[in-house]
Parts: C-alpha cells; structure tokens; sequence
C-alpha cells in the first residue's frame, strides 16, 4: 500500500518545498536533509519531518523510500541535517517501517496513519 501523498509530490517538488526550505531548519520537528546526488555529484537540500527517538533522527518518508534523497543517503551512507541553526552529521541510514508511526509524536501518528505513511528513514549522529 502507497502513501497518499504521493499525489501531492509534484506540487511539493515545485511549490511547497521552495518555500518550506526557508523555514524547516528553524521550525519545531521540522528539518532540511543535506545531501549529494548519485549521478551529478551536487548538494541537495530537502525539508522533511524529523523526531529524535532514542538519541537517533527519525524521518518520516512521506512519499515513501524511492524518493531521491532517500536514495542518496543509502548510496552515500551519510547526510547532514540542518535543525534550529545546526548542522548535524548523521551516519547507519536504516529504513525502518513502522506501520503505527509509533516512532513519532501522538499529533504526527494521527496524521501519519491517515495518510498510511509507514516508512521511515532512522540515523544516528556520527
């Protein structure tokens, strides 16, 4: 079963994430995910939902793992994330599905669970 936002991603890659990105370092439970493409090599910056669970980053893949920022985690074994000012370096990318969304807080699983997001992308700080 397919998350129900994926219907929304073309709007969110051309509309909403330019004008989230200038706020999702600095929002609560809200970040940017820095990384560099498979094929070109450059930085790409993603905002994205993120939760601390157990001293690791918790991503809520919202659009589901075949996404490419997600996959250029995995290839590169990294990503840094921006949050509240911060830049934090993050290493053991792990997808993790979770179909309670019991890694993240009560508010976000109500909505996750609606919207049948069950995958997630676990890191640690390196």
């Amino acid at each position: 079963m397919t998350t129900r936002m994926r219907i929304l991603r073309p709007f969110t890659n051309r509309i909403a994430n330019p004008l989230v990105r200038r706020l999702a370092g600095w929002l609560p439970g809200f970040a940017i995910v820095r990384t560099v493409g498979r094929r070109t090599g450059q930085t790409h910056r993603s905002p994205l939902n993120v939760f601390r669970r157990d001293g690791d980053y918790v991503m809520a893949l919202v659009y589901g793992a075949d996404v490419d920022w997600v996959r250029n985690v995995l290839a590169a074994g990294s990503a840094q994330l921006e949050q509240r000012g911060h830049v934090v370096t993050l290493g053991s990318p792990r997808l993790v599905t979770d179909p309670d969304a019991s890694l993240t807080p009560f508010p976000m699983r109500l909505f996750y669970r609606v919207m049948r997001v069950t995958e997630f992308l676990r890191m640690s700080p390196a």
